[in-house]
């Protein structure tokens, strides 16, 4: 069985900061502290943050972009329990100062998939019609699970770290697969059983965009002076705006 739950990569981290200030708010969402961004009371998006965490500014940055070019509301929770990565170390590649092996341990699937399943159950709860999911890396197998229980309208799993074949089993809702071309986390084997998986189920929506000669993570922290990044994260982005236009509204 393909397995990629084993640890996060280098590239998982490698980062820069994105032009621009998040224009959002903090609020709680099931008992989380929470970056919400947009004022739709019908259409919302969970998103399951990568290894930099809910605070990222990168992420709220793209939690923006959907915010306003999709018009929904989006709520990015603190999935690592007010942990925070050394982000000067992740920044300058100084990955023996991380200890990346006690991190793992401390936010297993085990630990984190019940915050994800409430964060999605309170949204319900709070009203909204339309609920979508995204997540990115770690964040990838959180929306996968929320689909496999239906308790999202639609989801966007970008290069999804700590996944088993069994997580693209049983997808209930529409998926949009956001696959950069090098990811030793979501190798050629599993991309295949996952896309044959999915193709296999007539009934269910799916999409598979395939971004070739980039790295897992690009969509989100890429560096605009790598060839093909910064145009790749346009593309993730204008992809994901067009699909919960499609799947929210």
């Amino acid at each position: 069985m393909a397995d990629s739950t084993n640890t996060f990569k280098p590239c998982c981290l490698t980062s820069f900061q994105w032009d621009g200030t998040p224009e959002g708010r903090e609020e709680k969402l099931a008992g989380l502290p929470t970056y919400v961004t947009g004022d739709n009371p019908k259409a919302a998006v969970l998103y399951v943050h990568d290894a930099l965490g809910w605070q990222f500014g990168n992420a709220r940055l793209l939690a923006d972009h959907y915010a306003t070019e999709a018009n929904v509301t989006v709520y990015i929770p603190d999935f690592f329990g007010g942990e925070v990565l050394d982000r000067d170390a992740i920044f300058e590649g100084r990955w023996a100062d991380l200890n990346i092996a006690d991190f793992r341990a401390r936010n297993e699937r085990s630990i984190r998939e019940p915050q994800i399943f409430a964060a999605a159950a309170e949204l319900r709860s709070n009203g909204f019609e339309k609920i979508g999911a995204a997540g990115f890396c770690f964040g990838g197998w959180g929306v996968l699970r929320l689909a496999q229980a239906s308790l999202v309208d639609a989801i966007i799993c970008a290069h999804p770290s700590w996944v088993t074949n069994e997580d693209f089993d049983n997808i209930n809702v529409p998926v949009l697969f956001l696959a950069p071309e090098k990811d030793a986390n979501f190798p050629d084997e599993m991309k295949v059983y996952a896309f044959q998986t999915l193709l296999g189920r007539k009934s269910t929506p799916f999409e598979w965009v395939h971004f070739p000669g980039v790295a897992h993570g690009c969509l989100t922290k890429g560096d605009e002076k790598v060839q093909g990044e910064r145009a790749a994260m346009v593309k993730g982005k204008e992809t994901a705006v067009r699909w919960w236009r499609e799947w929210l509204e």
